[in-house]
């Protein structure tokens, strides 16, 4: 009898608490650029009683997302899909950000949004960074929602971002407006596919920053967030364990923010300072 399967591509701390809520019982395939990163993650969740495996995927290549699925469909039926990855804007330049968070996402919910099992569902990790961008005209919320893939990184609107915030924050909004526009399709195979958008979330990467030369604007903006505290991976599992069980069954195509009150204060609290910045 074959396994449920739950697919993690981005197999850092969030993706990780997420997997832990759902993967028990199933074939957890834990996929990431670097395949160490995978096969680390993959030994934790072994070492907690988990079925795994590792495999190296390159969220912004369509062949290489083709092959992940080859490799989680032979343990079984794919239950859930968690995507994690992602990179950010101190990591890569304009056209690596948009064709991995934008593309590379777009095309994860179209090729997963293909086979996933009847009673499925799927979480795409945003970021509280794509509620900072000012309302789009319609026509470019049509575009990011339901533009073929392949032209998406043509659109000229994004063809002519030039800074890595403003990259980033266009692909998280479209990785919602995406979701939006998926779950139609996810609906016709009876699965859901809802978004989260989370703020500072500790993680190592969260405590290196905090420790580098940008530690002060970050301690700065937790303090001025309602929670006065950062989040944790656990806390963004809990939520997202929420909408892929039987109790979110009535959730699709929805976002989730989940920032401790950070966004809120961005437009109309003490975090207000940041939007000449941003």
């Amino acid at each position: 009898m074959q396994k449920s399967v739950v697919v993690l591509v981005g197999s850092g701390s969030i993706g990780q608490a997420i997997a832990r809520r759902v993967g028990a019982g199933r074939h957890v395939v834990l996929a990431d650029l670097r395949l160490e990163a995978a096969e680390t993650a993959a030994k934790l969740l072994e070492d907690a009683g988990f079925e795994t495996s590792a495999v190296a995927a390159d969220l912004s290549s369509r062949d290489s997302l083709l092959a992940l699925i080859d490799h989680a469909r032979s343990f079984g039926l794919i239950a859930n899909v968690i995507n994690a990855a992602g990179v950010s804007p101190s990591q890569a330049p304009v056209e690596t950000i948009l064709k991995v968070d934008l593309y590379g996402t777009s095309v994860l919910l179209e090729e997963f949004g293909k086979v996933i099992a009847e009673g499925g569902s799927g979480v795409v990790i945003s970021s509280q960074s794509g509620h900072r961008l000012p309302a789009l005209p319609e026509e470019q919320n049509a575009a990011l929602a339901t533009a073929p893939t392949e032209e998406l990184l043509a659109l000229p609107f994004l063809a002519s971002i030039t800074d890595t915030l403003k990259a980033y924050q266009y692909s998280k909004r479209c990785n919602v407006l995406r979701v939006m526009g998926e779950a139609p399709k996810w609906a016709r195979r009876g699965a859901t596919v809802n978004s989260i958008s989370p703020g500072i979330i500790i993680t190592p990467l969260a405590n290196d920053e905090l420790r580098g030369p940008r530690g002060d604007g970050y301690r700065r903006m937790i303090a001025g967030m309602p929670a006065r505290r950062a989040g944790t991976p656990d806390e963004v599992g809990d939520l997202a364990e929420f909408l892929m069980s039987s109790r979110g069954r009535w959730i699709t195509g929805a976002d989730f923010l989940i920032d401790g009150g950070c966004t809120a204060s961005y437009h109309y609290g003490e975090l207000q300072y940041l939007k000449a910045t941003h």
